[in-house]
């Protein structure tokens, strides 16, 4: 074929190919346009039945010839590798709606579950059907984080419901207009429960999966009295659940603590141990934040009795707080530094005493599974008596350039803090978990029952887990993790997703059909037209040379 024959031979390969690629992508997929289809095809039927008729002439007189009937070959082998390569696209498309896998190419993985949702799906042991509550006309962003749940289990299911097109259905739930319009998302498990969602992002649907799923039923208790860090208010404020005492909504409290510890399914309530002779037998851990002033002798004779008979206590310290906890601890092999960690690489950016804790221990279940620093806000060290080193582990240690600045008062006085002899030079250990023997219980050879060892969390900070910084980098977790081990749920240690909620953009069925064939058909075909006229013009140009 030669001059305008060659061009609409070209064109027409090219519309009968997609026409083709398309009709077989509607089989796999079904969203492809038919008018797109046939019009593809009787486009590309006509160029090319209308270039033969041009060239016939010419076609019989080169099929007589010996250089023709190659060029027949050659011609032949052509049309039978696009036949082919056209074969092999629709077998990979095949493919691909039977096997699935997904890459996020994102720098901070927003498409990536994390590691609490992953571990949750695959433990799931009843299946999940999670039904979307929108109109056609929408795409939720909701809709996208979901299919993402569907695609890492088999046991989970997703649906999605028109509440105008199905009303019955929507007054059988019990859901009203306000909730509709805002978007809900409901959770069904095979044994008949379930729940509603309206919040949108990660945490708060894996949330909601792991309260329906998992109860621990054990409680954890905030001390308070000592003006400790509160998890309560008495008005206003948060709240997990409608009918719950308020959380404490200020900066220093420690209300978005106690509430990640309820959507690991603890209960959590203020202890006030000067009015008990002991802590309650249902405590599974008690957490004692920042207090400022001294405990009873009754409450430091409970909590001796409390740890060392088998409990769970976690405790975090300022630097020069006036309590009289130190005893208490050095009793059991740890001592509080009288100092301030000082990171001379954080210096310039005005933070030289908001360390990070860059060194984790990643042998303990808490800080495994950690590979992001936290942030300590004014922290003191922490160091262990030899006796006790093998029972406990340093969790957190800060940078290599900081140091624990021990002369306060000269900081205080100067301005300045530098490092000399006197200090302890980083990293510096800054939080510590371990077990311990009470006196006496360690000789139990004439005993039946084994004592139980009691377990303690050290930090030295207490602003770490704070309203302010608990969502900074890995606080939430190192915290949460810490409460699970001394819970005995270390099957709950992990890492949480960001709190940070994804942007998406929104839009119709319409729109999102047009991209899909503008980005899988439109797009494409116009390039293979413009190659095809490329071809012909410089196949031109080289002839009238």
């Amino acid at each position: 074929m030669t001059g305008i024959a060659a061009l609409l031979a070209g064109l027409g390969i090219v519309a009968i190919g997609f026409g083709l690629l398309s009709a077989l992508m509607a089989f796999l997929q079904p969203f492809a346009d038919p008018f797109w289809i046939f019009g593809n095809l009787v486009v590309g039927v006509v160029l090319l039945g209308a270039a033969v008729f041009m060239s016939l002439d010419t076609l019989r007189e080169r099929m007589r010839s010996v250089g023709g009937r190659r060029a027949g070959k050659f011609g032949t082998s052509a049309i039978l590798g696009a036949i082919l390569g056209i074969v092999i696209l629709g077998f990979l498309g095949f493919l691909s709606t039977r096997y699935h896998h997904r890459f996020d190419l994102s720098e901070s993985g927003v498409h990536t579950l994390s590691q609490q949702t992953t571990e949750l799906l695959a433990g799931l042991e009843e299946d999940v059907s999670i039904t979307v509550f929108f109109s056609e006309s929408e795409s939720p962003p909701i809709a996208a984080l979901l299919e993402r749940y569907a695609f890492a289990s088999e046991r989970v299911s997703l649906s999605h419901v028109d509440p105008n097109a199905e009303p019955m259905r929507v007054d059988a739930l019990g859901l009203t207009s306000e909730e509709l319009a805002a978007g809900v998302v409901r959770f069904s498990l095979a044994s008949g429960e379930a729940t509603t969602l309206s919040a949108f992002s990660e945490p708060d649907v894996t949330n909601a999966l792991f309260k329906l799923l998992k109860s621990t039923g054990k409680k954890v208790y905030f001390l308070s009295g000592h003006n400790e860090r509160g998890i309560e208010t008495p008005s206003g404020g948060e709240t997990s659940e409608p009918g719950e005492t308020p959380l404490a909504a200020g900066a220093d409290s420690y209300g978005r603590a106690a509430d990640a510890l309820v959507n690991e399914t603890y209960d959590v309530e203020s202890l006030l141990l000067a009015s008990r002779p002991d802590v309650p037998e249902d405590a599974s851990a008690l957490v004692i934040a920042g207090p400022t002033r001294p405990l009873l002798a009754n409450e430091i004779a409970a909590l001796e009795r409390y740890v060392e008979g088998g409990g769970a206590l976690w405790v975090a310290i300022d630097p020069r707080a006036q309590t009289n906890l130190y005893d208490l601890l050095e009793g059991w092999g740890i001592t509080l530094g009288d100092d301030v960690v000082v990171d001379r690489a954080l210096a310039v950016f005005g933070q030289a005493t908001t360390p990070l804790a860059q060194e984790y221990d990643g042998a303990h279940p808490i800080t495994a599974p950690l590979r992001e620093p936290a942030i300590f806000p004014m922290v003191r060290s922490i160091e262990l008596a030899s006796a006790v080193e093998e029972a406990f582990s340093i969790l957190a240690r800060t940078g290599p350039d900081s140091w624990a600045e021990r002369d306060l008062e000269g900081w205080r006085e100067s301005g300045r803090a530098e490092y000399d002899e006197r200090d302890l030079l980083g990293p510096v250990p800054v939080a510590i978990a371990g077990s311990l023997l009470g006196e006496g219980l360690a000789e139990t050879e004439s005993r039946s029952v084994e004592p139980t060892p009691g377990r303690l969390v050290v930090f030295g900070d207490s602003d770490f887990a704070s309203n302010e910084y608990l969502d900074a980098l890995r606080n939430r977790d190192l915290f949460v993790n810490s409460i699970n081990w001394l819970a005995g749920d270390v099957g709950q240690i992990t890492v949480r997703p960001n709190r940070s909620r994804a942007s998406s953009f929104q839009m119709t069925q319409e729109e999102f059909r047009l991209i899909q064939y503008l980005s899988l058909f439109v797009l494409p075909e116009a390039i293979a037209v413009i190659g095809v006229l490329t071809w012909w013009a410089r196949r031109k140009a080289s002839g009238a040379a």
